[in-house]
């Protein structure tokens, strides 16, 4: 017997919104996006053309009066960082389950007062880090698991970009309630990767800079972990990078994995595919990464990314099938690190867990 539908209300409707949530939470069978909410008129009036059956509202305190009427068994919270822990806590105050984009909080603290208050309720609460369904971490993750590389000792991870000029708002704030600056746009996405491959981290080094003129908060910055298991995770973020390293590489006792270029899922949500359209995903061989082994070089086919995947395992899990995609628990001890990092940069000292 086919579960019934789930009502989704999504809170914003910037990048986050309208180019992940919506389309991701449209195209996912047994979800139906119930409503948007947003201030502005522009993304009001995109809003509509995108998902005419979406109710539009302008704050949340008209979604959680309307609630009721639209049925609502799941918010998702993609505005601003600052309102993530206000939003997400008055949503599971009144009884529904939350999806956070990352970062879940601008604190551990915060963090775990959500994971609580959401154990209190026995309410699903996770937080979309949807960078673990990239396909080339999919990739790296399948040959860690599989031991190809034999014993990994450093896994390096960049994340950069070239933009030299500063594009305005509230994540160049240097104002830490923003939780603004690419240690929390990018490194809450590479320190849940490097967790994920490699489990706890013990000690902590970081270099977080300011580059452009004007700018308030780091847009240039290395982040170095080591694990309980003894690999050291290599994090490079930065947004004036004028030359772009390896996406990934990772060094083993057996050999390594070199791959370039970020997943593609983002840029084709950006030109309005979404994961309903052929093909979505897949990785042409010419954007392949490569095993690698002093001369030699074997081209190893790229996993299909499927940001899909989040969304269809929350449909199980508000079912009752199966876990939460990404558990807020996961998002609480990236912050630990994330706070780690700001202090060994303040220092200039590595910070022991």
């Amino acid at each position: 017997m086919d579960s019934p539908q789930l009502n989704v209300g999504l809170i914003g409707y910037g990048i986050a919104g309208a180019v992940f949530h919506a389309p991701l939470i449209s195209t996912t069978p047994g979800l139906r996006l119930a409503a948007v909410v947003t201030a502005d008129a522009g993304r009001r009036a995109r809003a509509a053309r995108q998902h005419p059956g979406a109710a539009l509202l302008p704050d949340a305190d008209a979604l959680w009066a309307a609630a009721p009427d639209l049925g609502l068994d799941l918010v998702v919270v993609a505005s601003p960082n600052r309102t993530h822990v206000p939003l997400a806590a008055t949503a599971l105050r009144a009884g529904l389950p939350v999806v956070v984009d990352k970062p879940l909080a601008a604190t551990a603290a915060e963090g775990e007062q959500l994971v609580r208050l959401a154990a209190e309720r026995g309410l699903l609460l996770s937080v979309f880090q949807n960078r673990r369904w990239d396909g080339d971490f999919r990739t790296v993750r399948q040959l860690v698991g599989s031991g190809r590389l034999g014993r990994v000792h450093r896994f390096e991870s960049r994340f950069e970009r070239w933009r030299p000029r500063l594009k305005g708002g509230w994540r160049e704030l240097g104002d830490p309630a923003e939780a603004g600056g690419v240690l929390y746009d990018l490194g809450s996405h590479l320190v849940d990767q490097a967790l994920v491959l490699f489990g706890p981290a013990t000690r902590v080094y970081a270099e977080l800079d300011v580059r452009r003129a004007g700018a308030e908060a780091d847009d240039d910055s290395f982040v170095a972990l080591t694990h309980a298991d003894g690999t050291r995770s290599h994090l490079w973020l930065s947004a004036t990078a004028g030359d772009l390293g390896p996406r990934f590489r990772v060094l083993g006792s057996q050999g390594a994995y070199v791959t370039h270029g970020l997943d593609g899922q983002e840029d084709a949500l950006r030109a309005g595919r979404t994961p309903a359209d052929p093909d979505w995903g897949v990785v042409p061989p010419e954007r392949w990464g490569a095993l690698r082994a002093g001369d030699t070089a074997e081209p190893l086919p790229t996993l299909p990314g499927a940001y899909q995947d989040y969304y269809a395992g929350l449909v199980r899990a508000l079912h009752g099938r199966g876990p939460a995609p990404v558990e807020a628990g996961d998002a609480v001890e990236a912050l630990r690190l994330l706070e780690a990092a700001q202090r060994s940069a303040r220092t200039g000292a590595a910070v022991q867990l």
